[in-house]
């Protein structure tokens, strides 16, 4: 296993960060995509954002509790697939650990579809059931390490693995369309599977929750993110490469998905996000 262990400053002077981050153990890389673990060694941190994702958010918490806007207060959550952000709080300290959840995959690793979680936020509890979060709780306050964490969760989850996976029609349509950055048209996208756009669109809002356009729309958002963060902070040269039709169309977008434009993300939550929560940027930086 390899983990990255950093301190970072990057949130405020006054709150620094220590952070990690990890790839799982083989045989759940299909299934999760990575490990990040955070923990501040201050109190409050104030109000923060969780912004729309590809991937199923599962937030193991080893702190203070979260307070999620329409949801209620939790130690440890699963958030599914959303198109809009949603405010977190919390006070005190605040650490756990987030593991980044490929939505074809909660079958095998929740027993659940992602459609079961979208637009919600369940205590992990719910989730998993008491017996598995009581343990991951348990064993992870024993450890003493990120990689001992990393380890923990490692095979908590290589134990709860069935066999399952989605139509093979829908992961051709999720892969196309993350690989793409969200570019391409629905009705293209259908007629090489040989489907309807109709019929492409309800099999994938079951599996997952969300149809292939708000995908594409949470990719090409994710691309924007990155692009701003590891490259030049040009919002209209980032516009173009990130697929929008023009600066107006990225900054119509953000507001809809983020709820602020790209210059008060830039302002206001750039300096809080951790590098393990940016997709990695192609070689070129711009496809």
């Amino acid at each position: 296993m390899v983990v990255d262990s950093r301190p970072s400053a990057r949130a405020t002077d006054r709150v620094p960060f220590e952070t990690a981050e990890a790839l799982p153990a083989p045989c759940l890389r299909r299934f999760v995509a990575r490990y990040g673990a955070y923990r501040a060694q201050a109190a409050d941190l104030g109000a923060s954002h969780g912004f729309p994702s590809r991937y199923v958010t599962l937030m193991i918490g080893l702190g203070s509790p979260f307070q999620v806007a329409g949801a209620g207060s939790f130690t440890s959550f699963v958030a599914g697939l959303r198109e809009r952000a949603v405010l977190v709080e919390s006070s005190g300290t605040i650490a756990g650990i987030h593991l980044f959840l490929d939505p074809l995959a909660t079958r095998a690793i929740l027993g659940c579809p992602a459609s079961a979680l979208a637009h919600e936020v369940i205590s992990l509890a719910d989730v998993v059931g008491t017996r598995t979060d009581a343990e991951l709780n348990e064993r992870l306050h024993e450890a003493h390490t990120w990689e001992e964490c990393f380890a923990v969760v490692d095979d908590v989850l290589q134990r709860r693995l069935l066999q399952s996976a989605p139509p093979r029609e829908v992961g051709f349509a999720w892969g196309r369309i993350a690989a793409g950055h969200g570019r391409g048209r629905v009705e293209s996208l259908a007629a090489a599977i040989g489907w309807s756009r109709r019929h492409l669109t309800e099999c994938f809002r079951h599996e997952v929750g969300i149809t292939p356009k708000t995908l594409a729309r949470i990719v090409r958002f994710e691309h924007a993110c990155s692009l701003l963060r590891y490259g030049p902070r040009d919002l209209a040269g980032v516009a173009v490469m990130a697929g929008y039709h023009d600066q107006a169309h990225m900054t119509h977008e953000w507001q809809a998905l983020a709820g602020c434009t790209p210059r008060a993300w830039i302002a206001r939550e750039l300096p809080f996000l951790q590098d393990y929560e940016f997709i990695p940027l192609d070689p070129d930086a711009g496809g």
